[in-house]
């Protein structure tokens, strides 16, 4: 019973075995293909077939005289090997090809190998990328493109490499320029609406300082507020900036945009972490919090800390121009930002910082949402309009805890345009959602406040100590 299965696995792997000397004084020609597999490269033919090119450097870095060769061309799809975990790329004809000379791994070629995919036109939105197979990526290996550059053809992809092993085209949805231009549009248009919003609720959170100055509690959450838009403001501002100068800009005041604009997305992402913390304080830890000077250390670690970072991250040189391509490799924008070698500081103070942050915010928006439903049944919130009014500050503060940046993470590649254009769209309006929820939620009248987060806190209290 296991005879047809054994020939189904075989039938995805073939093998070119050569026995080769050191004394080669040209280059080796091998052609591939997934329905023949390796064989030697007759030079009067011309077929479709892939090609593989080995320098001569590596048989005069041979120690020995005569080494055995191997090519080996496997179908993945028949196989099931190589395969990466959350793989979002396609690997051309599910062919990858493995080159091995002797026993000694080969790596720092000067003259690379040379290895030549044959395809027609390549399927719209994706983007050919020159890879090999690293075992050490990951839990369980992955691709890589380290040591490999990749040059396109009409007729197929030439992928230069400096070292032997496993290698493959992998297809990698991309964005094409068109959708990649409207996506520009949307995200210039959103900032300046972002922006606008951003002003109209810094104004309004005044305004309701100077009317509310008696309600200590009121007064520092409109100043939290008033902080968290001021850094959305600065970011969107940032971003507008970095998209109409950096096309022509030095490269050291593109290393100063870069770092403002890293700095803006930080202090974003800190104050979003000090709404919850704030939010924390008030509901888990009711009695007892007062602390001397609340607002001023706020504001300390809300601007101070990504200072900090941004400064660690210039000392080490991050900055600079970073490029953003289309499939066809066609310019899309220069950006001032962490450039590709650092791409390490990005996945750790921007993916990994928020990652954090929204855990813990999520989890705090959990407990503020439980306690205002049992608030309800203690009578704390009675009639329609002020549960309605309570179910409004359940919706902002999911808003304002930042939970609209969760889908960057659904958008780490190009793969989903819908989820791109969702996550520009929603972003660019946190700002309204947030005005819009400060105008119904304290606005006009200051006896219809008791749907407020203050209210709420004042009920929590009574309820507690009467309680105890």
């Amino acid at each position: 019973s296991a005879g047809p299965a054994l020939r189904s696995g075989l039938a995805g792997l073939k093998v070119l075995f050569l026995n080769v000397s050191r004394a080669v004084t040209r280059d080796v020609l091998i052609t591939f293909s997934p329905t023949e597999g390796p064989r030697m490269l007759n030079i009067t033919e011309k077929g479709k077939a892939g090609k593989i090119q080995l320098p001569r450097e590596i048989f005069r870095s041979l120690s020995s005289q005569t080494v055995r060769m191997v090519v080996t061309v496997l179908n993945i799809q028949q196989l099931g090997m190589f395969e990466e975990v959350n793989q979002t790329g396609q690997v051309l004809d599910d062919t990858v090809v493995g080159i091995t000379v002797g026993e000694t791994s080969i790596s720092g070629l000067q003259d690379p190998v040379q290895l030549t995919f044959a395809h027609g036109q390549l399927p719209h939105g994706v983007t050919p990328q020159c890879v090999f197979w690293d075992p050490s990526k990951g839990t369980a290996g992955g691709w890589n493109s380290s040591g490999c550059v990749m040059q396109l053809g009409d007729k197929g992809t030439v992928c230069s490499c400096d070292h032997l092993t496993f290698f493959t085209l992998l297809l990698n949805p991309s964005l094409d320029r068109s959708t990649a231009q409207a996506l520009m549009a949307v995200a210039t248009a959103g900032c300046g609406v972002a922006m606008t919003f951003s002003i109209f609720t810094i104004a309004f959170c005044i305004f309701l300082r100077c009317r509310f100055r008696s309600e200590e509690t009121l007064c520092i959450n409109l100043g939290l507020h008033m902080n968290l838009m001021g850094s959305l403001f600065l970011l969107n501002l940032a971003f507008l900036l970095n998209s109409g100068l950096s096309s022509g800009t030095q490269p050291g005041t593109c290393k100063v945009l870069g770092g403002l604009t890293h700095y803006c997305l930080l202090c974003c992402f800190t104050w979003m972490a000090l709404e919850g913390c704030h939010l924390y304080l008030l509901f888990v830890k009711v009695l007892g919090t007062y602390i001397h000077h609340y607002l001023v250390k706020l504001c300390l670690v809300g601007w101070g800390f990504p200072t900090l970072v941004v400064g660690v991250a210039g000392v080490i040189g991050s900055y600079g121009e970073y490029s953003v391509q289309t499939t066809d490799h066609q310019l899309i924008a220069r950006l001032c930002w962490i450039t590709s070698k650092y791409l390490l500081v990005h996945y750790i103070t921007n993916c990994g910082y928020f990652g954090l942050i929204i855990l813990f915010n999520m989890a705090v928006f959990g407990v503020v949402t439980q306690k205002s439903c049992c608030l309800q049944g203690t009578g704390a919130v009675q009639g329609d309009r002020k549960a309605w009014k309570v179910a409004l500050v359940v919706v902002g503060l999911f808003c304002l805890l930042g939970a609209t940046w969760v889908l960057a993470f659904l958008t780490h590649d190009t793969s989903s345009v819908p989820m791109l254009y969702l996550f520009t769209i929603l972003n660019s309006l946190q700002g309204i959602f947030i005005f819009i929820w400060l105008v119904i939620l304290y606005y006009p009248k200051t006896k219809e406040t008791t749907g407020s987060l203050s209210h709420i806190i004042r009920h929590d209290k009574t309820i507690t100590v009467s309680q105890d």
